[in-house]
């Protein structure tokens, strides 16, 4: 951790923690028609999906993303041409892969695959959402409103979130992501963008309490 990184605090961790808890959906991965890698600034997103896919979970692969200004440099040709780049270094066949290079938020990752399968010839009932680990409940919450006659799986890659945070190496920008999910989980479907998601009050306090204590850099205005 760099000397400009804020380290956090033993109740802060624990705060953190019920909210990383809280996005992932724990769902049983299962044999589907399709999967969807939702582009990211988290490369863990393509491994996870070449791993479900060596185990036989799915024939067909769709890497959905462009760029932001989180992932521009890091991914300079956009997210979902290195996420497939990624995947054939880890033997996944490139004739598996299905490219959308062009989404700039989930909405658009979910609409935009979509639209990319129809064009195959490809109409899946089940979908396999692969995410980063505390991004499984919104993605999950937007393919629903979005696509809600296919059933929808969620994976990511089985970090813990001490793990997770040693590879991200910023523990401050961890748990502001972690929040700024939760708002959106929180605050999209009044706009139209997800389904509704009850939240815990312990989790909801967590939340509240993370904002008093100034991790709001991912927060969008409400």
């Amino acid at each position: 951790m760099s000397d400009n990184q804020q380290a956090i605090t033993e109740d802060q961790w624990h705060q953190a923690k019920a909210i990383w808890d809280y996005h992932q959906m724990h769902h049983q991965a299962h044999p589907v028609d399709v999967a969807i890698g939702l582009g990211s600034h988290d490369l863990g997103v393509a491994t996870r999906a070449a791993e479900l896919y060596h185990a036989g979970l799915f024939p067909t692969l769709v890497f959905t993303g462009g760029n932001s200004p989180t992932t521009a440099k890091v991914f300079p040709r956009g997210e979902a041409v290195h996420f497939r780049e990624h995947a054939i270094d880890l033997d996944v066949p490139a004739s598996a892969i299905l490219l959308e290079p062009h989404a700039a938020n989930t909405g658009q990752n979910i609409t935009l695959a979509r639209e990319v399968l129809a064009d195959a010839g490809i109409t899946p009932k089940k979908v396999l959402l692969v995410s980063k680990p505390y991004m499984e409940r919104r993605s999950y919450a937007t393919a629903r409103k979005l696509w809600p006659e296919a059933e929808m799986v969620c994976a990511s890659e089985t970090l813990e979130f001490d793990d997770y945070l040693k590879s991200i190496g910023d523990e401050k920008l961890v748990v502001d992501m972690l929040v700024g999910d939760l708002q959106r989980v929180i605050e999209y479907p009044k706009l139209g963008f997800a389904i509704e998601q009850e939240v815990p009050e312990d989790v909801h306090a967590a939340y509240e309490s993370l904002i008093h204590a100034g991790f709001t850099s991912r927060l969008i205005a409400s």
